[in-house]
């Protein structure tokens, strides 16, 4: 037994490190997000057209560090303040699904290959569903779209208190955008997403330890039953897209298709169980279904794709699968590894007090979209 344990953290501690760096980069670009993404203005764009709203929010959502469940308070906020359905649907499919965080971390553990395929898919994705769901249920007129002057660098913005919405009445500098930026990335980015991630590096472990590469083979090296199995596994799931890319690795490693990892990278983040009762409240029934039914059947057919273009390449993924890792010397591996582990203390520290009942989840306003204390 006690091999086996120091077999699967050994196995968690590569993909740490050869992940660390690629995180840390990740989560400081969501950093300088906060600091240029105003939601008020983000807002006014995703009310009005019918297909231009979609694109809008499609490609917003790629880049923010949210998962299935931290989406769902802001996408609240975003249909209250004016975004129509579509546009509601798509963010709430790209934003999980993907992430500036995820993609540094699938640059790392992943190839480029899936790198460059995980936010597309995300974003064609958003695009299908919000247009289908323009389409069924346009509202006439459109809805209108209340904004919000709040301060992206302060939580109350002294202007707030001064009547006139438009105007700071202590401009920020640059040096204060960029030190609220960097608390930003990694004390709330980092502690949302940091339980999640090491819970992800630990089966990740326990899958290249425990599992045998033969019962991978069989049942999940291609083809339409491989990504229906990934399906069953991922819709239920509760995993961020930060966490499930080391279980993807691992789960390559051991001879399952890209394809059926790649199901397993969209689907896992964009659903879970407990998120489908507040997904009916913001689409509701029929639209859920068709949210449901969209994710997977991309899903599908982009995991069908993924597998082609690797046979027809003549790649092989278990050779290249963390390639970019090699790049980056150990040493900076190693303090980037630490660095992470000592960022953790705090949520970890957190995480444990909310298990043992001795603090109570709190709502909180990030980047001006209500959002709940451990996100993901």
């Amino acid at each position: 037994m006690f091999h086996l344990i120091n077999a699967v953290i050994a196995a968690s501690w590569s993909l740490l490190l050869d992940s660390s760096v690629y995180i840390l980069f990740g989560i400081l670009i969501s950093g300088l997000l906060k600091m240029v993404l105003n939601p008020a203005t983000v807002v006014k764009h995703l009310g009005s057209g019918r297909f231009s709203s979609v694109i809008k929010a499609a490609f917003l959502g790629v880049p923010l560090p949210l998962c299935s469940c931290g989406v769902l308070p802001a996408a609240v906020s975003l249909k209250k303040q004016g975004a129509n359905k579509g546009a509601t649907t798509a963010f709430l499919i790209s934003t999980p699904e993907s992430g500036v965080d995820s993609i540094a971390i699938s640059y790392a553990l992943l190839d480029p290959i899936m790198t460059v395929i995980r936010p597309v898919a995300a974003f064609v994705t958003a695009i299908i569903a919000g247009f289908i769901e323009n389409i069924i249920d346009w509202p006439q007129p459109c809805a209108h779209i209340a904004t919000d002057a709040c301060c992206p660098i302060e939580d109350k913005c002294l202007a707030d208190k001064t009547g006139i919405p438009a105007v700071h009445v202590s401009p920020h500098g640059l040096w204060t955008k960029i030190m609220m930026g960097l608390k930003y990335a990694l004390i709330d980015v980092w502690g949302d997403i940091a339980i999640w991630f090491f819970g992800g590096l630990f089966i990740a472990g326990l899958i290249m330890v425990l599992i045998p590469d033969e019962l991978m083979l069989k049942w999940l090296d291609g083809g339409f039953s491989s990504m229906l199995i990934m399906l069953a596994v991922g819709i239920p799931l509760y995993i961020c897209a930060t966490a499930s890319t080391p279980v993807a690795a691992a789960l390559i490693l051991k001879g399952v298709s890209p394809g059926a990892a790649l199901v397993f990278l969209l689907v896992g983040p964009a659903t879970n169980i407990t998120s489908l009762a507040v997904l009916v409240g913001i689409l509701g029934k029929k639209g859920t279904f068709r949210y449901l039914f969209i994710l997977s059947g991309c899903a599908i057919l982009f995991g069908l794709a993924v597998d082609q273009i690797y046979k027809m390449a003549g790649i092989s993924p278990q050779a290249v699968i963390g390639e970019a890792a090699e790049l980056v010397p150990y040493g900076a591996k190693l303090g980037g590894a630490l660095l992470l582990l000592l960022l953790s203390i705090r949520p970890l520290t957190i995480w444990l007090k909310k298990k043992t009942g001795r603090q109570k989840p709190q709502l909180t306003f990030r980047s001006g979209f209500p959002d709940i204390n451990n996100k993901s």
